[in-house]
């Protein structure tokens, strides 16, 4: 059976470097990248590096890394703020009516680009 995504779910980014030649990387991995000189070889090459990635976590007995698009995610997370700001969002909240984690989930989905 084909796999359909060589790169597990990475992003990947190709350009064309100052040097002429084409740099391909996963976006959240950059250290995991190839060089060719046209943009197809230089996927090739990522997809044989990322290979060798694999084989080498599998090697030393660790865990594949995940791409963040392919991970679970439980909705929770802590984050720490200023103090001044936790009572802004909380006197908001307050205004209209909703919960101090309503205000701040509404906030970060304003902002979020998905």
């Amino acid at each position: 059976m084909r796999r359909l995504d060589p790169f597990d779910g990475y992003t990947l980014n190709v350009f064309l470097d100052d040097d002429g030649e084409y740099l391909a990387h996963f976006v959240e991995m950059p250290h995991v990248s190839a060089f060719a000189d046209t943009p197809e070889e230089a996927l090739r090459e990522l997809r044989i590096a990322w290979e060798g990635v694999k084989e080498s976590y599998q090697k030393h007995g660790e865990p594949i890394p995940v791409a963040p698009a392919r991970k679970e995610y439980s909705g929770q997370f802590n984050v720490r703020i200023d103090r001044r700001l936790h009572r802004a969002l909380a006197m908001e909240a307050a205004k209209a009516g909703v919960s101090l984690n309503a205000i701040v989930s509404q906030k970060l989905a304003n902002n979020a680009s998905t």
